[in-house]
């Protein structure tokens, strides 16, 4: 292994703690990979029954904000999962309430990895997401600068004083 490629070593999700990674820039378009939703809705009905607003807005919130559901992937979602008898639906005050069945409970429990991984992630933006304000979302352009300044330079040449002058930079930074 190449010092230069030392994220070989860590896996196939070398990244993890950086908020971004959820991204494309890191090989990903969504927020959810494929099945994901699907256990992120039933481990949410886990903790009692909810309507699919409530779903979606619990799913913004434990993001930070990163991930806004839309009715259009929590909905058909909602449908699926009730075809298949992992939850059930019943009127409740005018609308729709959904609570996780004896089988969805068994789906959940079959992969419980899969579904710490996701709030892991999602607890990872939530850290982040409280610093995306305009004033902050304004530096971006010189963060991206830096990022890939930084990331160059490691390919060329010394990765480990590439991390010392970041640390030099984030130093200085936290003590404004």
């Amino acid at each position: 292994m190449s010092k230069y490629r030392w994220w070989e070593s860590q896996g196939p999700f070398p990244f993890t703690g950086f908020p971004w990674t959820g991204f494309s820039a890191f090989g990903r378009h969504r927020f959810f990979e494929n099945g994901e939703i699907r256990l992120a809705i039933l481990s949410l009905l886990a903790d009692g029954p909810k309507h699919g607003y409530q779903l979606m807005k619990e799913m913004q919130e434990r993001s930070g904000g990163m991930y806004r559901a839309s009715a259009g992937s929590i909905y058909p979602t909602l449908q699926q999962l009730e075809d298949e008898g992992l939850v059930e639906a019943e009127t409740a005050g005018g609308r729709r309430v959904y609570h996780l069945t004896g089988q969805g409970r068994r789906e959940l429990d079959a992969d419980p990895d899969a579904v710490r991984g996701i709030w892991e992630r999602a607890e990872q933006c939530e850290n982040f997401g409280k610093f995306l304000r305009p004033e902050t979302i304004a530096i971006l352009p010189w963060v991206s600068a830096l990022v890939k300044a930084a990331m160059q330079a490691a390919l060329r040449g010394d990765p480990e004083r590439v991390r010392k002058i970041l640390d030099r930079a984030k130093d200085e930074l936290e003590m404004i």
